[in-house]
This record gives C-alpha cells, structure tokens and sequence, in this order.
C-alpha cells in the first residue's frame, strides 16, 4: 500500500515527514511555501497517521520502506527530505539506508540517539476519550484538558479528529498499535549508517532534542552536517516560527 499525501508544485522533489501523531495537513502553509520556491512538494502522510494505511506492524525499518515504495510509485529517483521528530529519525534511517536516493536532508529538532519513552500523558489523554458515547469535539477538549494543558498541543492532537458518520467522531491514527509500540519513538539509529551528503539540524532553542553534546555522535553517521538554532521556540519550532524555519531551510535547500 502506498502512503497517503497531498502533492503541490512543480520541480525538484521534496518530501516533508510529520512527527508522532502529526499529519501531512500540519505542513500546509509550509509546503505551499516550498512549492512557491520551485520544488515539487510531497506532504506524506506516515502509516498508521492522517489519512494513510493502519498496520500492528509499526518500527523505523517498515516506515523507511514504506518511502522507498512512495518513491518508486511516483518515480522520484532522487529527493531531498524535511522530516520532524520522529519523521527525522525515518528521514534519517531512508537517507543513511538509500544514500543514492537522497539529495539533501534536513532533521528538525531530533537526533540520531536514543530517547526514552516520553508521550506518557498524551497517550493517558487520548486512551481517556471514550467514542462510544459519542462526544462532540467540545468534550473531547474537555476530556483531553486534565492530561495536556498546553492548549496548542491539545489543537495539535484535534486535528486528527474527524466525523466516521454523523454524530460519530474518531481519531484518524492508529491509537491501540502506538499503546502498543511506544518504545519504538525512541530508538537510535543504527550506529554503523553513513550519509555523506549536505545535511541540516534544525533545533529550537527553547527544546532540549539535540543539545551541543550531541553535535560528535551526528558528525559520526552525517560527515557534512551544519547545526541551525531558531531561537524562543520550543519542539514544535515549524509551528511557532514558520518564518525563520522556511527561510532557514530554503536556504540551505537552494544552495
């Protein structure tokens, strides 16, 4: 099966991966931006999120494959890829696993190391809405407040909500395999993959995902990398400040 996305402009092929719960609408503006920029955007949607295929099975290695085939059923031979959180660390195995494939590469605000298990209270949240009584999206709100007060992270998180029939609403990713599979969020990249092409981490200078003592492990799997820091914003730093993020990774696309 083939990943679901919404594809936009015409030229170079650029393909933007979502994080953990995320979705190819989350990357709207942005990828209209991109395509303004001459690049034929790919938005994808991961297996077992937005609008893509639901699998019990769920790990980096099935995520990076399911890429290749997203390639090879659009005939894109050659990409450069934006992926963020847990999309960087797929971006991160398909360009260190198909080197030939991959032009330019830029992980948002994850690194290639280990990170535990963290999503405890999103997860508490999501378990806690109850379909069967069919809750509007109000309640749902209501339901979702007690486990994640941010308020743009519960937005974040509704946004997979949608309407299976009338009065009928359901999230669109697989909930019951990411219970089942969490650990998987965090595992590191497989220490002996090598990509020796021009990359960009991209970071907020608000989050803790990449910090300077992590800067010799990324130089061991990414010869040619450069670190870029967008200041007052947090993991979400696409969202909180698309300015300076398109403006940092167009540049480094174009150049």
């Amino acid at each position: 099966m083939i990943l679901h996305s919404r594809i936009e402009g015409e030229g170079k092929p650029l393909l933007i991966i979502h994080g953990f719960l995320g979705m190819s609408d989350n990357w709207k503006s942005l990828g209209s931006l991109y395509a303004a920029a001459g690049f034929q955007v790919h938005m994808l949607d991961l297996r077992n999120h937005g609008k893509s295929f639901h699998s019990d099975e769920f790990n980096y290695n099935v995520m990076s494959n399911d890429i290749l085939e997203y390639c090879q059923h659009y005939n894109l031979s050659k990409v450069s890829i934006i992926g963020h959180s847990m999309g960087g660390k797929v971006a991160m195995l398909f360009a260190t696993t198909y080197p030939e494939k991959v032009e330019k590469l830029i992980v948002a605000d994850i690194g290639p190391k280990y990170y535990a298990p963290h999503h405890d209270e999103i997860l508490a949240g999501l378990n806690a809405v109850d379909f069967s009584i069919k809750p509007d999206r109000a309640k749902v709100e209501e339901i979702l407040y007690p486990f994640i007060t941010d308020f743009g992270t519960r937005q974040f998180l509704m946004k997979n909500l949608y309407w299976v029939e009338p009065q009928q609403l359901a999230f669109r990713f697989n909930l019951p395999v990411f219970n089942a599979k969490i650990e998987t969020i965090g595992e590191t990249l497989p220490k002996e993959n090598h990509f020796d092409k021009p990359t960009l981490f991209i970071r907020g200078g608000n989050s803790g995902y990449i910090l300077d003592t992590d800067l010799p492990e990324i130089k061991k799997h990414f010869a040619i990398f450069e670190i870029a820091t967008i200041p007052n914003v947090g993991h979400w730093l696409h969202a909180e400040n698309p300015k300076l993020f398109f403006e940092e990774t167009a540049k480094f696309l174009t150049n």
